[in-house]
Protein backbone atom coordinates (compact mmCIF):
# COMPACT_ATOMS: atom_id res chain seq x y z
CA UNK A 1 0.00 0.00 0.00
CA UNK A 2 1.08 3.73 -1.09
CA UNK A 3 2.29 5.64 2.16
CA UNK A 4 -0.32 9.08 1.87
CA UNK A 5 2.31 11.01 0.49
CA UNK A 6 2.96 8.36 -1.92
CA UNK A 7 -0.30 8.62 -3.05
CA UNK A 8 -0.26 12.53 -3.07
CA UNK A 9 2.66 12.21 -5.50
CA UNK A 10 0.43 9.80 -8.01
CA UNK A 11 -2.04 12.14 -7.53
CA UNK A 12 -0.23 15.03 -8.58
CA UNK A 13 1.57 13.37 -11.21
CA UNK A 14 -2.08 12.34 -12.73
CA UNK A 15 -3.19 16.00 -12.49
CA UNK A 16 -0.33 17.22 -14.32
CA UNK A 17 -0.49 14.45 -17.02
CA UNK A 18 -4.17 15.39 -17.52
CA UNK A 19 -3.80 19.02 -17.03
CA UNK A 20 -2.56 19.45 -20.76
CA UNK A 21 -6.19 18.39 -22.22
CA UNK A 22 -8.26 19.76 -19.82
CA UNK A 23 -10.33 22.16 -21.70
CA UNK A 24 -9.56 24.84 -18.72
CA UNK A 25 -5.99 24.53 -19.43
CA UNK A 26 -4.42 28.26 -20.95
CA UNK A 27 -2.94 25.77 -23.65
CA UNK A 28 -3.87 22.41 -24.53
CA UNK A 29 -0.83 19.38 -26.15
CA UNK A 30 -2.14 16.40 -27.51
CA UNK A 31 -1.20 13.81 -29.86
CA UNK A 32 -3.25 13.20 -33.14
CA UNK A 33 -2.67 10.76 -35.20
CA UNK A 34 1.38 11.40 -36.85
CA UNK A 35 0.69 15.30 -35.45
CA UNK A 36 1.45 17.05 -32.21
CA UNK A 37 -1.38 20.19 -31.93
CA UNK A 38 -1.07 22.77 -29.41
CA UNK A 39 -4.29 24.72 -28.84
CA UNK A 40 -4.13 28.26 -27.36
CA UNK A 41 -7.14 27.94 -25.01
CA UNK A 42 -7.66 31.49 -23.81
CA UNK A 43 -10.81 32.40 -25.91
CA UNK A 44 -12.00 35.46 -23.96
CA UNK A 45 -8.42 37.01 -23.47
CA UNK A 46 -8.46 36.43 -27.53
CA UNK A 47 -6.02 33.37 -26.82
CA UNK A 48 -3.36 36.10 -25.89
CA UNK A 49 -0.17 34.40 -24.61
CA UNK A 50 1.02 34.28 -21.02
CA UNK A 51 4.32 33.61 -19.36
CA UNK A 52 2.98 30.36 -18.52
CA UNK A 53 1.74 29.16 -21.94
CA UNK A 54 5.04 29.95 -22.97
CA UNK A 55 6.44 27.71 -20.71
CA UNK A 56 4.36 24.86 -21.45
CA UNK A 57 4.69 24.81 -25.63
CA UNK A 58 8.60 25.42 -25.84
CA UNK A 59 9.65 22.14 -24.37
CA UNK A 60 6.20 20.70 -25.76
CA UNK A 61 7.96 21.62 -29.60
CA UNK A 62 11.40 20.22 -28.43
CA UNK A 63 10.07 16.63 -27.26
CA UNK A 64 8.02 16.32 -30.06
CA UNK A 65 11.18 17.54 -32.24
CA UNK A 66 12.93 14.51 -30.73
CA UNK A 67 9.98 11.91 -31.16
CA UNK A 68 10.43 9.62 -33.52
CA UNK A 69 6.41 8.90 -34.14
CA UNK A 70 5.74 12.77 -34.66
CA UNK A 71 5.60 13.92 -37.68
CA UNK A 72 4.35 17.23 -37.51
CA UNK A 73 3.54 19.95 -35.54
CA UNK A 74 -0.35 21.76 -35.49
CA UNK A 75 -0.47 24.90 -33.60
CA UNK A 76 -3.94 26.74 -33.30
CA UNK A 77 -6.57 29.16 -31.49
CA UNK A 78 -9.73 28.26 -30.08
CA UNK A 79 -12.92 30.64 -29.81
CA UNK A 80 -13.55 31.47 -33.72
CA UNK A 81 -12.09 34.53 -33.13
CA UNK A 82 -8.68 35.06 -32.70
CA UNK A 83 -5.84 32.65 -33.52
CA UNK A 84 -3.62 34.91 -30.83
CA UNK A 85 -3.87 38.60 -30.39
CA UNK A 86 -0.43 39.18 -28.82
CA UNK A 87 1.05 38.86 -25.82
CA UNK A 88 0.22 39.92 -21.96
CA UNK A 89 1.43 43.42 -21.84
CA UNK A 90 -0.32 44.41 -18.98
CA UNK A 91 1.30 41.69 -16.83
CA UNK A 92 4.72 42.55 -18.45
CA UNK A 93 4.17 46.80 -17.12
CA UNK A 94 3.25 45.30 -13.39
CA UNK A 95 6.57 43.23 -13.67
CA UNK A 96 8.57 46.38 -14.96
CA UNK A 97 6.54 48.69 -12.52
CA UNK A 98 7.60 46.26 -9.42
CA UNK A 99 11.19 45.39 -10.46
CA UNK A 100 10.00 41.76 -11.15
CA UNK A 101 12.51 39.53 -12.86
CA UNK A 102 9.68 38.27 -15.20
CA UNK A 103 10.39 41.52 -17.24
CA UNK A 104 13.55 40.19 -18.84
CA UNK A 105 12.27 36.24 -18.34
CA UNK A 106 9.23 36.88 -19.90
CA UNK A 107 11.32 38.39 -23.22
CA UNK A 108 14.19 35.84 -22.93
CA UNK A 109 11.72 32.87 -23.09
CA UNK A 110 9.27 34.46 -25.22
CA UNK A 111 12.00 34.88 -27.87
CA UNK A 112 13.66 30.97 -27.18
CA UNK A 113 10.21 30.31 -28.09
CA UNK A 114 9.93 32.12 -31.41
CA UNK A 115 13.21 30.41 -32.11
CA UNK A 116 11.97 26.67 -31.54
CA UNK A 117 9.59 27.46 -33.87
CA UNK A 118 12.06 28.97 -36.48
CA UNK A 119 14.18 25.86 -36.19
CA UNK A 120 11.96 23.35 -36.12
CA UNK A 121 12.99 20.57 -37.76
CA UNK A 122 9.55 19.00 -38.30
CA UNK A 123 6.71 20.57 -40.36
CA UNK A 124 5.35 23.01 -38.28
CA UNK A 125 1.73 24.13 -39.71
CA UNK A 126 0.21 27.12 -37.90
CA UNK A 127 -3.93 27.67 -38.91
CA UNK A 128 -3.78 31.48 -38.37
CA UNK A 129 -7.65 32.02 -38.66
CA UNK A 130 -8.71 35.07 -36.93
CA UNK A 131 -6.90 37.74 -34.61
CA UNK A 132 -3.35 37.34 -35.50
CA UNK A 133 -1.31 39.53 -33.72
CA UNK A 134 1.85 40.69 -31.77
CA UNK A 135 2.58 37.29 -30.04
CA UNK A 136 0.64 34.89 -31.95
CA UNK A 137 2.62 35.94 -34.90
CA UNK A 138 5.66 35.30 -32.93
CA UNK A 139 4.25 31.20 -32.38
CA UNK A 140 3.06 30.98 -36.37
CA UNK A 141 5.26 32.80 -38.75
CA UNK A 142 8.66 31.38 -38.09
CA UNK A 143 7.03 28.22 -39.19
CA UNK A 144 7.39 26.32 -42.40
CA UNK A 145 3.37 27.00 -43.34
CA UNK A 146 0.58 29.68 -42.05
CA UNK A 147 -2.63 28.99 -43.35
CA UNK A 148 -4.57 32.08 -43.42
CA UNK A 149 -8.52 32.06 -43.65
CA UNK A 150 -10.92 34.50 -44.77
CA UNK A 151 -11.15 35.60 -40.94
CA UNK A 152 -7.59 36.44 -40.66
CA UNK A 153 -6.51 39.43 -39.39
CA UNK A 154 -3.03 40.37 -39.20
CA UNK A 155 -1.26 42.95 -37.84
CA UNK A 156 2.13 44.14 -35.42
CA UNK A 157 0.36 46.84 -33.56
CA UNK A 158 2.99 47.64 -30.82
CA UNK A 159 4.09 51.17 -32.40
CA UNK A 160 0.39 51.49 -32.89
CA UNK A 161 -2.65 53.78 -31.85
CA UNK A 162 -0.52 54.90 -28.90
CA UNK A 163 0.52 51.35 -27.84
CA UNK A 164 2.87 50.46 -25.55
CA UNK A 165 6.47 52.09 -27.05
CA UNK A 166 7.50 48.81 -28.28
CA UNK A 167 8.48 47.42 -31.38
CA UNK A 168 7.41 44.72 -33.64
CA UNK A 169 9.21 42.14 -31.73
CA UNK A 170 8.83 38.00 -31.70
CA UNK A 171 11.18 38.05 -35.02
CA UNK A 172 9.62 41.13 -36.68
CA UNK A 173 13.14 42.23 -37.42
CA UNK A 174 13.99 39.27 -39.62
CA UNK A 175 10.46 38.39 -41.44
CA UNK A 176 9.02 42.19 -42.01
CA UNK A 177 12.07 43.57 -44.32
CA UNK A 178 11.81 40.30 -45.96
CA UNK A 179 8.33 41.29 -47.20
CA UNK A 180 8.46 42.46 -50.77
CA UNK A 181 9.29 46.10 -51.53
CA UNK A 182 8.70 48.00 -48.22
CA UNK A 183 5.57 46.45 -46.99
CA UNK A 184 7.07 45.14 -44.15
CA UNK A 185 8.14 48.68 -42.87
CA UNK A 186 5.13 50.03 -43.71
CA UNK A 187 3.36 47.30 -41.41
CA UNK A 188 5.55 47.55 -38.82
CA UNK A 189 5.80 51.53 -38.19
CA UNK A 190 2.21 51.68 -38.90
CA UNK A 191 0.82 48.46 -37.46
CA UNK A 192 -1.34 48.62 -40.76
CA UNK A 193 -4.22 45.83 -40.73
CA UNK A 194 -4.16 43.16 -43.28
CA UNK A 195 -7.40 40.76 -43.84
CA UNK A 196 -7.58 37.46 -45.06
CA UNK A 197 -6.41 36.41 -48.65
CA UNK A 198 -4.10 39.66 -48.45
CA UNK A 199 -2.08 38.01 -45.36
CA UNK A 200 -1.27 35.86 -48.60
CA UNK A 201 -0.80 38.41 -51.11
CA UNK A 202 1.44 40.26 -49.15
CA UNK A 203 4.12 37.01 -48.27
CA UNK A 204 3.14 36.12 -44.17
CA UNK A 205 0.95 33.55 -45.12
CA UNK A 206 2.01 30.33 -47.17
CA UNK A 207 -1.51 29.17 -48.17
CA UNK A 208 -5.14 30.38 -47.77
CA UNK A 209 -8.00 27.87 -46.74
CA UNK A 210 -11.70 28.37 -46.38
CA UNK A 211 -12.29 28.96 -42.18
CA UNK A 212 -15.14 25.90 -42.35
CA UNK A 213 -12.81 23.54 -44.46
CA UNK A 214 -9.94 24.07 -41.57
CA UNK A 215 -11.42 20.94 -38.77
CA UNK A 216 -10.94 18.43 -42.63
CA UNK A 217 -7.87 19.67 -42.97
CA UNK A 218 -6.38 19.24 -39.50
CA UNK A 219 -7.86 15.64 -40.10
CA UNK A 220 -6.52 14.74 -43.20
CA UNK A 221 -2.93 16.04 -41.57
CA UNK A 222 -3.02 13.96 -38.78
CA UNK A 223 -4.39 10.82 -40.69
CA UNK A 224 -1.04 10.95 -43.07
CA UNK A 225 1.59 8.19 -42.63
CA UNK A 226 4.67 8.89 -41.27
CA UNK A 227 4.83 12.30 -43.95
CA UNK A 228 7.59 14.68 -44.85
CA UNK A 229 7.76 18.12 -45.55
CA UNK A 230 6.41 17.77 -49.15
CA UNK A 231 3.56 15.39 -48.62
CA UNK A 232 2.59 18.46 -45.70
CA UNK A 233 2.97 20.63 -48.29
CA UNK A 234 1.37 18.37 -51.04
CA UNK A 235 -2.05 18.48 -48.86
CA UNK A 236 -1.86 21.91 -48.13
CA UNK A 237 -1.80 22.94 -51.65
CA UNK A 238 -4.48 20.70 -52.45
CA UNK A 239 -6.79 22.72 -50.09
CA UNK A 240 -5.20 26.11 -50.80
CA UNK A 241 -6.26 25.32 -54.71
CA UNK A 242 -9.80 24.72 -53.87
CA UNK A 243 -10.16 27.59 -51.53
CA UNK A 244 -12.83 29.60 -52.83
CA UNK A 245 -13.05 32.97 -50.84
CA UNK A 246 -12.13 35.95 -51.47
CA UNK A 247 -10.48 34.06 -54.84
CA UNK A 248 -11.25 37.10 -57.48
CA UNK A 249 -9.98 40.13 -54.59
CA UNK A 250 -7.66 42.33 -55.75
CA UNK A 251 -4.65 42.45 -53.27
CA UNK A 252 -5.73 45.84 -50.90
CA UNK A 253 -1.98 47.27 -51.19
CA UNK A 254 -1.67 46.97 -55.03
CA UNK A 255 -3.14 50.73 -55.43
CA UNK A 256 -0.25 51.89 -52.68
CA UNK A 257 2.48 49.74 -53.91
CA UNK A 258 4.46 52.51 -55.77
CA UNK A 259 4.04 55.18 -52.82
CA UNK A 260 5.10 52.43 -50.45
CA UNK A 261 7.78 52.08 -52.02
CA UNK A 262 9.10 55.14 -52.45
CA UNK A 263 7.72 56.80 -49.17
CA UNK A 264 8.41 54.09 -46.71
CA UNK A 265 12.14 54.12 -48.55
CA UNK A 266 13.84 56.77 -46.48
CA UNK A 267 17.38 56.10 -44.54
CA UNK A 268 16.13 57.72 -41.38
CA UNK A 269 12.84 57.82 -40.08
CA UNK A 270 12.52 61.76 -39.93
CA UNK A 271 13.30 61.22 -43.70
CA UNK A 272 10.30 58.77 -44.40
CA UNK A 273 8.54 61.46 -41.96
CA UNK A 274 9.73 64.16 -44.82
CA UNK A 275 8.55 62.29 -47.82
CA UNK A 276 4.99 61.77 -46.50
CA UNK A 277 4.91 65.65 -45.61
CA UNK A 278 6.03 66.39 -48.92
CA UNK A 279 3.77 63.72 -51.42
CA UNK A 280 0.77 65.39 -49.61
CA UNK A 281 -1.63 62.46 -51.16
CA UNK A 282 -4.91 61.07 -48.76
CA UNK A 283 -2.81 58.08 -48.57
CA UNK A 284 0.61 60.09 -47.18
CA UNK A 285 -1.47 62.62 -44.70
CA UNK A 286 -3.07 59.08 -43.56
CA UNK A 287 0.11 57.65 -42.43
CA UNK A 288 1.62 60.19 -41.62
CA UNK A 289 -1.27 61.18 -38.63
CA UNK A 290 -0.93 57.66 -38.10
CA UNK A 291 2.67 57.80 -36.99
CA UNK A 292 2.05 61.81 -34.89
CA UNK A 293 0.14 59.64 -32.54
CA UNK A 294 2.96 57.46 -31.74
CA UNK A 295 5.92 56.96 -29.28
CA UNK A 296 8.84 58.64 -31.79
CA UNK A 297 10.98 56.73 -29.61
CA UNK A 298 9.47 53.27 -30.53
CA UNK A 299 9.75 54.83 -34.40
CA UNK A 300 12.80 55.52 -34.03
CA UNK A 301 14.04 52.33 -32.93
CA UNK A 302 11.56 50.13 -35.02
CA UNK A 303 13.31 51.89 -38.22
CA UNK A 304 16.42 50.53 -37.44
CA UNK A 305 15.31 47.18 -36.27
CA UNK A 306 14.34 46.60 -39.45
CA UNK A 307 17.21 47.76 -41.41
CA UNK A 308 19.18 46.16 -39.14
CA UNK A 309 17.40 42.76 -39.37
CA UNK A 310 17.17 42.41 -43.19
CA UNK A 311 20.58 41.07 -43.09
CA UNK A 312 20.81 39.32 -40.23
CA UNK A 313 19.99 35.45 -38.96
CA UNK A 314 16.66 34.93 -36.99
CA UNK A 315 19.08 34.00 -33.86
CA UNK A 316 20.88 37.49 -35.00
CA UNK A 317 17.42 39.62 -34.96
CA UNK A 318 15.75 37.73 -31.72
CA UNK A 319 19.36 38.49 -29.63
CA UNK A 320 19.06 42.06 -31.00
CA UNK A 321 15.30 42.32 -30.26
CA UNK A 322 16.02 41.33 -26.43
CA UNK A 323 18.32 44.26 -26.23
CA UNK A 324 15.40 46.27 -27.23
CA UNK A 325 12.75 44.44 -25.08
CA UNK A 326 15.39 46.11 -21.76
CA UNK A 327 15.95 48.91 -23.64
CA UNK A 328 11.73 50.02 -23.35
CA UNK A 329 11.58 48.30 -19.84
CA UNK A 330 13.88 50.58 -18.32
CA UNK A 331 12.69 53.60 -20.31
CA UNK A 332 9.29 55.44 -19.62
CA UNK A 333 6.85 55.33 -23.17
CA UNK A 334 6.30 51.60 -22.50
CA UNK A 335 4.60 51.85 -19.57
CA UNK A 336 3.04 55.18 -20.40
CA UNK A 337 1.63 54.07 -23.44
CA UNK A 338 0.28 50.72 -21.55
CA UNK A 339 -1.12 53.16 -19.07
CA UNK A 340 -3.07 54.78 -21.75
CA UNK A 341 -4.11 52.24 -23.74
CA UNK A 342 -4.98 49.62 -21.25
CA UNK A 343 -5.08 51.59 -17.38
CA UNK A 344 -6.77 54.42 -17.59
CA UNK A 345 -8.04 53.78 -21.06
CA UNK A 346 -7.44 57.35 -22.06
CA UNK A 347 -5.79 56.87 -25.25
CA UNK A 348 -4.18 59.92 -25.13
CA UNK A 349 -0.48 59.00 -24.05
CA UNK A 350 2.43 61.78 -23.13
CA UNK A 351 5.03 60.52 -25.11
CA UNK A 352 8.59 61.62 -23.38
CA UNK A 353 10.34 62.77 -25.78
CA UNK A 354 7.66 63.88 -27.69
CA UNK A 355 9.38 64.45 -31.19
CA UNK A 356 11.60 62.31 -33.11
CA UNK A 357 14.29 65.12 -33.40
CA UNK A 358 14.53 64.51 -29.73
CA UNK A 359 15.51 61.26 -29.64
CA UNK A 360 19.04 61.88 -30.20
CA UNK A 361 20.97 58.91 -32.16
CA UNK A 362 23.31 58.37 -28.81
CA UNK A 363 19.96 57.16 -27.24
CA UNK A 364 18.88 54.61 -30.03
CA UNK A 365 22.73 53.14 -30.24
CA UNK A 366 22.40 52.50 -26.22
CA UNK A 367 19.10 50.44 -26.97
CA UNK A 368 21.11 48.67 -29.60
CA UNK A 369 24.42 48.02 -27.07
CA UNK A 370 25.24 44.35 -25.99
CA UNK A 371 24.28 43.24 -22.48
CA UNK A 372 26.84 41.35 -21.73
CA UNK A 373 26.19 38.13 -19.64
CA UNK A 374 22.40 39.04 -19.92
CA UNK A 375 22.42 38.91 -23.56
CA UNK A 376 19.73 36.09 -24.88
CA UNK A 377 21.34 32.84 -25.50
CA UNK A 378 19.88 30.27 -28.47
Amino acid sequence: RLRPFGRLQVVLQHLKMSKHTDSTAEVLLEKKGCAGIITLNRPKALNAINFSMIRQIYPQIKTWEKDPETFLIIIKGTGGKAFSAGGDVRALRDAGIAGDRMAQDFFKEEYSLNNAVGTCKKPYVALIDGITMGGGVGVSVHGHFRVATEKTLFAMPETAIGKYCLFPDVGGGYFLPRLSGRIGYYLGLTGSRLKGRDVLKAGIATHFVDSEKLPALEKDLTALKSPSMEDVADLLNSYHAKSKAERDKPFVLDEHMEKINSLFSGNSMEEIVKKLKQDGSAFANKQLETLNKMSPTSLKLTFRQLTEGASMSLQEVLRMEYRLSQACMKGTDFYEGVRAVLVDKDQAPRWKPAALEEVSDEFVDNCFKPLGNNDLKL
